[in-house]
């Protein structure tokens, strides 16, 4: 499934005189003569696309796919994450070609081609409700890491309370206010995605040092005779435990969603040929980052593996400087999702926008309305992530709703609409499978999460 031979030729070579002149083109200006405030700009490289995409999809999924494996067991949950990928890879080669076709610039403006305006308020609608979601499980996990967590019942004690003990500046609130202030606040300015590839850069590496540290304690403890191997199957015993088995659905969806930065990166790229192989490779290099994480995280706490694998690094781990391996990790993957929140906050600025003002001039020329959508936005993230107590139950939202509808459903959507009629009927038949799919695991997940409430609700108490 490429895109190589839909566009003109003439279109493929640079897009650096591509004038913005409708809705369904790019938020962002691509001439230097227009006179809204950029210096000139000669187009994203292949590097940077890579970890913008990157940066966007290796987001808080990661720290959840451990205890998926808990539930999957390694050889059923590794082979989920690749079928995920490839899964992935289609449904984003879908929107792709039928965005060359329609010459749409946005996924937004697809959705409009394919469906009307009403496509565009559920593709827009879809976008604000997962971004959000994601934006709040980062700073959960951020309050998690620093000032520690009781949402599993037990107390797992943040980085600064081990450090300084319990003070009212180490606090959960006092500490995201700190954050949100001077790290959020400040990156969130940017008008442009690609002025983001340094922080998004710094943010992969930062993951790739959280899983380097990780799989170096597993081979420790693992030649010491400190941990067993888990299971490979899950472990199902009646109906119940098979349906819980759906729940994971939404958090293996949500760790893949990068949909809605796809055209924003594309639309910069100084060569948009590479689209394809940009994506390929930051899927490549994510999943393996998720096998390698998921594998080694639930190899090291087995069955003891919270919701959050960072809140199991505040035990004992029995080798030495385990007291300073366990900061490491954490810090390194707390500063890692304060990196990526940017760069899904991009589109979620844009998208809430599109939504509000749609026959408004474009975002990036109107500072007031810039400012007051982007305040706006983040006080709403803050507040949730106060509020919500897990980052499971955050994904379990998300994923079942918003995000499947992204990945999977959409693209499947406009596949099947085939507006210009170049689907292939290979095509069809896996918009169909991509579909069926996504509302048979969540209608599961959400039966399971429910009938799983109402049995603790119902249960006696002594």
């Amino acid at each position: 499934m490429t895109i190589g031979n839909v566009a003109p030729k003439k279109e493929r070579k640079s897009r650096k005189s591509v004038t913005i002149v409708d809705d369904k083109a790019p938020l962002l200006p691509k001439r230097q003569e227009e006179d809204v405030g950029f210096d000139e700009f000669n187009g994203a490289s292949f590097t940077g696309a890579v970890f913008n995409l990157s940066t966007t999809i290796v987001g808080a999924g990661i720290m959840a796919l451990p205890a998926t494996m808990k539930a999957l067991g390694l050889g059923l949950g590794i082979a989920m994450i690749i079928f995920m990928a490839f899964l992935t890879d289609a449904s984003i080669q879908f929107l792709l070609r039928f965005s060359r076709a329609g010459k749409s610039g946005s996924y937004g403006g697809l959705m409009g081609n394919a469906f009307g305006k009403y496509g565009k308020f559920l593709l827009q609608l879809s976008v604000i409700i997962n971004n959000i979601g994601v934006l709040i499980v980062y700073m959960i996990i951020i309050g998690d890491v620093l000032s520690g967590t009781s949402s599993s019942g037990d107390h797992h004690a943040g980085v600064l309370e081990g450090w300084f003990g319990e003070h009212w500046w180490n606090g959960r609130t006092f500490v995201l206010s700190v954050t949100t202030l001077c790290i959020f606040a400040p990156l969130a300015c940017f008008k442009r995605i690609d002025s983001l590839r340094y922080t998004s850069a710094l943010s992969v590496a930062l993951a790739v040092v959280f899983l380097v540290i990780t799989v170096g304690i597993s081979i420790m403890k693992l030649i010491s005779g400190g941990v067993m191997m888990p299971r490979f199957l899950p472990d199902v015993t009646d109906l119940t435990s098979f349906f819980e088995l759906f729940t994971v659905v939404p958090v293996l969806v949500t760790a893949y969603i990068c949909h809605y930065n796809v055209h924003s990166i594309d639309n910069e790229l100084e060569d948009p040929t590479q689209i394809n192989t940009v994506v390929r490779t930051s899927l490549a290099l994510c999943s393996s980052v998720y096998i390698m994480t998921s594998f080694f995280g639930f190899l090291l706490f087995g069955d003891a593996t919270l919701d959050d694998v960072l809140a199991n690094f505040d035990t004992n781990l029995g080798i030495p400087y385990g007291s300073l391996l366990n900061d490491a990790v954490r810090v390194s993957y707390a500063a890692h999702l304060m990196l990526v929140f940017p760069v899904v906050f991009f589109p979620l600025r844009l998208n809430l926008d599109g939504l509000l003002f749609p026959s408004s001039r474009p975002l990036v020329r109107d500072n007031c309305r810039f400012a007051l959508i982007s305040i706006g936005l983040i006080t709403l993230i803050f507040l949730g992530a106060n509020f919500i107590p897990s980052i499971w139950d955050a994904f379990q939202f998300t994923g079942a709703t918003a995000a499947v509808c992204l990945g999977f459903i959409f693209p499947a959507a406009i596949t099947l609409r085939d507006k210009h009629y170049i689907a292939t009927k290979k095509d069809k038949f896996l918009a169909v499978f991509m579909i069926v799919l996504a509302v048979f695991s969540n209608l599961m997940a959400i039966y399971s999460d429910a009938y799983a409430l109402i049995k603790k609700n119902t249960s006696p108490r002594d």
